[in-house]
């Protein structure tokens, strides 16, 4: 299953895309995780600050 963004603690920061090494997430004032794109390899996970990201 791919990560999830938890929108109401995402700020967009960004720092999940940069670390994302299947370049799945897009932002768009939130990040957004592509599920087809996502290695569930937990980079985004591990990088946000806001702890918004989980892998379910």
């Amino acid at each position: 299953m791919a990560a999830r963004v938890d929108e109401d603690k995402c700020t967009g920061c960004g720092r999940c895309a940069e670390v994302c090494p299947a370049e799945a997430i897009t932002l768009n004032e939130v990040a957004i995780i592509d599920p087809d794109e996502c290695l569930e390899c937990g980079a985004c996970v591990d990088e946000c600050p806001n702890e918004a990201i989980s892998l379910d």
